[in-house]
């Protein structure tokens, strides 16, 4: 991982919570690892378990787990889940966002008008299938090389299996709100993505102001490197506190 950021929460430091929003085709269970490295560094963390049929419900959801944490928040997101913190993230309580992988869309923009832009020489996109009742997955044959060619392979064939099918209505909405905008941002890029191609997250970390670090990883980089996910995900909430001064 290139320029990698490293930080526990000390007694010292006020206290954070941590929101983790999963993306699209998969649940939370993925931010398993994740989930136990930052617990054990001192934070508390929150796991969404949104169904991703809508954007507007999956804000909803991930509002009702901002509202529950005992401190004020950050909000992570993979992939679609970074169009999901970008609308919730102008929560008050919600301090700084840090996507991984995501999608990172403007006021106005849905993920579908960002996945327009063209990859570059070498890059892909997702192996989508035609929509189906309203719905998209990716293609089963193609998933463990798309989403998780540097997972165990028995896990992404089941992964493949279990997709959970995103709704078009998640796909299109426009968001209202963009909290890059106002709060701080930091941005882990997936080099070897083949979901949502690395010259696309890195244009978009861009665009909004964000603390870009780089790791070679497939697009489930939470599941292939979870230690130096919680690493730069730690790392965001000490950066945030220090720059508030507090």
């Amino acid at each position: 991982m290139t320029n990698p950021l490293s930080g526990t929460q000390a007694a010292e430091e006020p206290a954070r919570s941590i929101v983790l929003v999963h993306g699209a085709f998969v649940d939370g269970s993925g931010w398993q690892q994740v989930h136990s490295e930052l617990v054990d560094r001192g934070f508390e963390v929150l796991v969404a378990q949104h169904p991703t049929t809508s954007l507007e419900g999956d804000v909803a959801t991930t509002e009702r787990l901002i509202a529950s944490a005992r401190h004020p928040v950050l909000l992570v997101g993979h992939s679609y889940g970074g169009a999901v913190i970008t609308e919730a993230g102008a929560n008050p309580k919600v301090k700084s966002l840090a996507y991984i992988a995501a999608f990172v869309p403007d006021v106005g923009e849905s993920v579908a008008a960002l996945n327009e832009a063209p990859e570059e020489p070498g890059e892909a996109k997702a192996p989508l299938l035609p929509p189906q009742d309203g719905y998209l997955v990716v293609d089963p044959a193609r998933f463990s090389e798309a989403f998780a060619a540097d997972v165990d392979p028995a896990t992404t064939r089941f992964m493949a299996a279990a997709q959970l099918p995103w709704g078009l209505a998640a796909v299109i909405t426009p968001l209202t709100h963009a909290a890059w905008k106002t709060k701080p941002s930091f941005y882990l890029v997936a080099s070897a993505d083949r979901m949502v191609p690395p010259s696309a997250q890195r244009r978009m970390a861009q665009r909004a102001a964000a603390a870009i670090t780089e790791i070679d990883s497939s697009h489930a980089v939470m599941m292939s490197h979870p230690q130096d996910v919680a690493a730069f995900i730690a790392a965001a909430v000490i950066s945030t506190i220090r720059r508030a001064g507090q």
